[in-house]
């Protein structure tokens, strides 16, 4: 089992979701991913979805086993069956008819030139960066993750957004594609550091039952603590989930139900 490592964190995996599940209450468990370079850093319970499931699988399905059924799952390029993530997670080369947009016009964009702005804009590992994709439910991390992401509604994402600029104000920039959350998600926190908001993809959708109310946010592990800190400030301050309403109002009823209303004060 994991074991607290804080370094300049100062928390570990589970701490941060008991924490989430008090101040956030998501409804599927919060995932930890984490990129590893060697097989023998896997965690010894994670599946493999060729070996154990006997077909390959999404990033966004990696993810949506590990959030709706709790399980941890390792994968590399043989595990793999999306092509975009194949080239975004440093597996294959991206080819000229990857770059040149053909994937994406026709059913993203109306140009081929308009594609290639697409898949130029999705973020990419390079090979030096590739490694096998580890996603798990933080209640039973094995390993310290790189990168949280927690889906909910969108109250819920208010509510983390507000956590994290509890110490920092200002506001969270995240772009929007409707394509590669995947790479949103885990590769985008990585390389820059800065957490995201997330408009789940179509193919999260499609693939992953991701439910039309559901969004996302990720962070870099390294925030956690942060993250944490600003939910109990945030929370002291009156910015909660569930979202309190407000009640302290007298209720005005249809004339019918106000005339019997009034025929009950005849009688007193």
């Amino acid at each position: 089992m994991y074991v607290k490592n804080e370094g300049a964190n100062g928390m570990n995996a589970i701490e941060l979701n008991q924490a989430l599940q008090m101040y956030v209450r998501t409804e599927t468990f919060p995932v930890g991913v984490s990129i590893r370079k060697e097989e023998a850093a896997l965690p010894s319970k994670a599946k493999r979805p060729v070996r154990d499931l006997g077909y390959p699988i999404t990033i966004c399905q990696a993810v949506g086993f590990s959030r709706r059924y709790g399980w941890s799952i390792a994968m590399n390029g043989a595990d793999l069956s999306c092509p975009i993530a194949q080239v975004a997670f440093g597996y294959e080369e991206q080819p000229a008819f990857y770059t040149e947009g053909h994937l994406a016009c026709g059913m993203y964009t109306d140009t081929l030139e308009n594609g290639a702005k697409s898949e130029l804009d999705v973020p990419k590992f390079s090979a030096e960066e590739s490694g096998y994709y580890v996603s798990f439910p933080l209640e039973r991390a094995e390993i310290e993750p790189d990168v949280v992401v927690i889906y909910g509604n969108a109250a819920q994402v208010m509510r983390l957004v507000a956590g994290m600029l509890y110490k920092r104000g200002g506001s969270i920039p995240s772009t929007f594609s409707s394509r590669a959350d995947c790479a949103d998600i885990a590769i985008k926190p990585i390389q820059t550091g800065q957490p995201q908001v997330i408009v789940p993809c179509y193919g999260d959708r499609l693939f992953a039952q991701t439910q039309d109310h559901e969004m996302a946010f990720s962070f870099h592990f390294r925030d956690a603590a942060e993250l944490v800190e600003g939910l109990v400030g945030t929370q002291k301050g009156g910015i909660r989930y569930p979202i309190p309403s407000f009640l302290r109002y007298q209720a005005e009823f249809p004339p019918t139900y106000q005339k019997l209303a009034g025929m009950f004060g005849e009688k007193n």
